[in-house]
């Protein structure tokens, strides 16, 4: 349906928490983390990031939410639902949805910790990027060192990081250090195409293009020393951050399911108030097929970070003589997922099926899906900024447990779009101020370098800000950039 474009009512219920009463069809309040300025941003008359409001009241509408819909604070507009957006919903009641998940099902960010210092990368930074760029596949369609049959997909599929770990790539070491282990049960490989199958032949081990990177950075500020200590994590460290996810095949998957999705729209009668929300109950036969995909497509991003992890140790290995078995993960979390999860609903822990689209897991202390040495402290949440900003550690709280289901954001989020990007943004000129500041930049096509110049985002110390102010998780340390390589 056609959206009229009007600002909704907003009321600010806490410091950094405004919220959209529920009112006409919705469901549940539209929730959204913010501060004065973003709030005036995202309600500006001329403002693109009024769609990602009008899209949280649409998500809001949705049969089976609970307590709200809610924003955080790198929030713009998506397919269906808003990018940082979060939907919890009941499993009798409510609708499972592409547009809740994404189509690059999983993507995520990886840390990796050294024993290294920024003293060891002086000098370096150039044959550290070049060894880095030359033995990391990425760019737009780029093939890695794994060349799969179709039989060995459907394992990447079942079985995900825990495939490439057996087959040398990284140690279980690693595994307990990933969201969920590095596997989704529940993964049905004959409800992912075989369109999407093929696609992924050969792409396992590929970092991709876009917003996708491999990032050197340096631990400049430590906030809160107990988790830092927990996490690892000390000022003067070298550490590395990757940012990639399931690549063609979770796109191929949401490709083929929106119009899967769309049927049962109309089967069940379900009632939407964007057609890019089109979405099936969650115990029907269709929603299940469709998560049994969406856990398929999670399993395959989770094998890639692996097989990358383990390039990235190698390529560091021949660049500075560092012992592979030296560098660290320190936890890899994903931004477009769905899963059952229990949570506290009305003073009663509830299972829920919860959607998290361009946003965290932030489980707060004491959660046992915590590895058991950061449980104490909370698990760590990952925030990548952009090419020359800062990058966060931080950890989930109680109170983010109780108010966003345990979710937080996932970046400084889009304040301008690619194609306004590129042309303020000439890749030459990025490159240079990147260089006159001391990282060195090494891309696989010139138009991701202006598509994701730091101009192109929000403020990350904002968003963050915002976030901690409210409570819903705690800074932990700041990685400032030293070498980016792009796809």
């Amino acid at each position: 349906m056609a959206q009229q474009r009007t600002t909704p009512p907003i009321t600010r219920i806490e410091r950094y928490v405004y919220e959209i009463p529920a009112h006409g069809d919705m469901r549940v309040p539209a929730r959204i983390y913010a501060d004065e300025e973003l709030i005036g941003e995202l309600t500006a008359p001329t403002a693109q990031e009024w769609s990602a409001l009008q899209q949280l009241v649409n998500v809001a509408s949705l049969p089976g939410i609970q307590k709200a819909a809610l924003a955080m604070a790198d929030v713009h507009p998506g397919y269906g639902f808003p990018i940082g957006g979060v939907g919890a919903f009941d499993p009798k009641e409510g609708v499972i949805s592409v547009a809740g998940v994404g189509f690059d099902i999983n993507c995520g960010v990886r840390l990796l910790a050294t024993e290294l210092t920024r003293v060891d990368l002086e000098g370096k930074e150039d044959k550290i990027a070049d060894a880095l760029f030359h033995g990391v596949p990425a760019g737009l369609g780029s093939t890695g060192e794994l060349k799969l049959t179709e039989k060995e997909i459907d394992r990447v599929l079942r079985e995900g990081a825990h495939y490439a770990v057996n087959l040398g790539y990284g140690t279980p070491a690693d595994l307990t250090y990933v969201e969920e282990q590095g596997r989704m049960p529940g993964a049905d490989p004959d409800a992912v195409s075989r369109t999407a199958k093929q696609r992924q032949l050969k792409q396992v081990g590929t970092l991709g293009s876009g917003n996708h990177y491999v990032e050197v950075q340096v631990v400049d500020e430590i906030y809160d020393e107990e988790a830092a200590r927990a996490f690892g994590l000390a000022v003067g460290q070298v550490t590395i951050m990757l940012h990639t996810g399931s690549r063609a095949l979770g796109h191929q998957i949401g490709t083929d399911y929106l119009p899967f999705l769309e049927r049962a729209a109309r089967k069940y009668n379900i009632p939407i108030r964007d057609r890019e929300l089109v979405c099936a109950p969650i115990e029907s036969p269709e929603g299940r097929q469709y998560y049994a995909a969406v856990m398929a497509g999670a399993n395959t991003a989770f094998a890639n970070r692996q097989v990358l992890t383990h390039l990235i140790r190698e390529a560091l290995h021949k660049a500075l003589g560092v012992a592979p078995e030296s560098i660290r993960t320190v936890y890899e979390i994903a931004h477009n997922t769905v899963k059952f999860e229990e949570h506290e609903v009305n003073g009663r822990r509830t299972r829920l099926l919860v959607h998290r689209k361009g946003a965290t897991r932030a489980f707060g202390p004491g959660r046992s899906e915590i590895p058991e040495r950061y449980r104490s402290v909370g698990q760590p949440v990952l925030v990548g900024g952009t090419m020359g900003t800062a990058s966060y550690v931080l950890r989930g709280t109680e109170k983010g447990m109780r108010d966003t289901f345990g979710s937080a954001l996932h970046g400084a989020g889009r304040a301008k779009s690619r194609t306004k990007a590129k042309k303020e943004y000439p890749a030459d000129r990025v490159i240079r101020q990147l260089k006159e500041r001391g990282i060195t930049v090494r891309a696989h096509g010139r138009s991701s370098i202006s598509e994701e110049a730091p101009g192109a985002y929000k403020d990350v110390e904002q968003v963050v800000d915002i976030m901690a102010g409210a409570g819903i998780i705690a800074k932990v340390a700041r990685l400032r950039p030293v070498v980016t390589i792009k796809g």
